[in-house]
């Protein structure tokens, strides 16, 4: 496990980690660092918001376009060209904001699949000891040990088996306990993975992380006014992203699905906080306020 993503997975989980002595309960500590991450990138959102709101107040003019340009692409294209340079608007300036939660994602990704270097960080030849240990262990069920390096199934039968144990020094030992019980939220252990457990209740997790995503955008761009005006990546942001989110949440622990439904949730009231102070027609308002502000100042010079 090498590259971007590892590295940031080691720096979310020392921030996860931090949470965690917090509350004692990894699920509550996702919730707390998802939080926390919010409030970092919070001038991203306002960004995100700007640019919806900017295009919602375009929507008219590109429709007046369409309507008069609509046989001819090429010309279409280069009328618009000049009205976002006029108004000073890119139509791709919100997909690097709607990429970041998923660049996040990953990250937070790294720091729950590998639990045991990049959240707790201990030392990686101590944990591939214990991991050839659980795998020495008869009629076991490890199909993560793999994908995972061992550090999901060694965290999930790490109190059953004291030859694991006997990989880490007593103090880790009693550290280790200790956090492997702290996977349980509400009934579930945000270790097991849904794709591991066939139809069960884990498949809440990956629909919801669906569902929410989809929800959202789409309740988001009614309030904008840009739900016929999105353009080039954002109509992906819609359904490609969160049905690859959702796979994502299907296929690793249920943790991740769970971060990823916290997010989103978070994120939702957080634009909706937002658009009540930069939504188009906001954004319309202080426009025109600006503008007469600078017409009464044209006049006072010339006076």
């Amino acid at each position: 496990m090498t590259g971007l993503f590892g590295f940031l997975g080691g720096i979310f989980g020392w921030v996860l980690y931090g949470a965690y002595l917090l509350v004692h309960n990894y699920g509550l500590a996702i919730l707390i660092f998802t939080v926390f991450t919010k409030l970092i990138f919070f001038p991203t959102t306002i960004k995100q918001q700007k640019s919806m709101a900017s295009n919602a107040r375009l929507s008219g003019q590109m429709q007046a376009l369409r309507e008069k340009y609509g046989n001819n692409r090429e010309k279409l294209n280069e009328e618009t060209q000049k009205l976002y340079e006029k108004e000073g608007v890119s139509p791709y300036s919100g997909c690097l904001t709607s990429l970041l939660p998923m660049f996040l994602l990953l990250g937070v990704f790294y720091a729950v699949a590998y639990p045991l270097t990049n959240t707790l960080h201990i030392d990686a030849a101590m944990v591939q000891n214990a991991s050839q240990a659980l795998t020495a262990i008869p009629g076991l069920n490890l199909s993560a040990s793999q994908q995972y390096g061992g550090q999901i199934d060694v965290l999930m039968y790490f109190n059953a088996f004291p030859s694991v144990q006997n990989c880490f020094s007593p103090e880790m030992v009693e550290k280790i306990s200790e956090f492997s019980n702290s996977f349980n939220l509400c009934g579930l252990n945000l270790l097991e993975s849904p794709s591991k457990l066939g139809f069960s209740v884990y498949l809440l997790i990956p629909f919801l992380c669906f569902a929410t995503s989809v929800a959202s955008q789409i309740v988001m761009q009614k309030m904008n006014g840009t739900a016929q005006a999105q353009q080039g990546c954002m109509k992906l942001m819609i359904y490609g992203l969160p049905l690859f989110s959702a796979y994502i949440a299907y296929t690793v622990p249920a943790a991740v699905g769970f971060y990823w439904i916290c997010s989103t949730a978070i994120s939702f009231v957080q634009s909706i906080v937002v658009h009540k102070y930069f939504g188009p027609d906001m954004m319309i308002a202080r426009g025109e306020a600006a503008r007469v502000a600078l017409l009464e100042q044209q006049e006072n010079l010339v006076k």
